[in-house]
């Protein structure tokens, strides 16, 4: 089994931790109907992607079932 020789130290612990934060989900406002979504992503309220429609209310119930 392998066991480090040296104690790793708390600068060295804090440099390989730095990468562990969280970060904030980026969320842009729809251009139609003003909910927010993610970018690149079609919006689940109204279902506009690049001020196209691309799935209207009901083909999203039909798929929801």
């Amino acid at each position: 089994m392998a066991v480090p020789k040296k104690k790793t130290s708390q600068s060295r612990k804090g440099m390989r931790r730095s990468h562990h934060a969280l970060k904030a989900v980026t969320s842009i406002e729809c251009s139609n109907c003003g909910s927010r979504k993610l970018p690149h992503h079609v919006c689940e309220s109204c279902g506009h992607y690049k001020d196209r429609q691309v799935f209207s209310q009901s083909q999203r119930e039909v798929v929801a079932e």
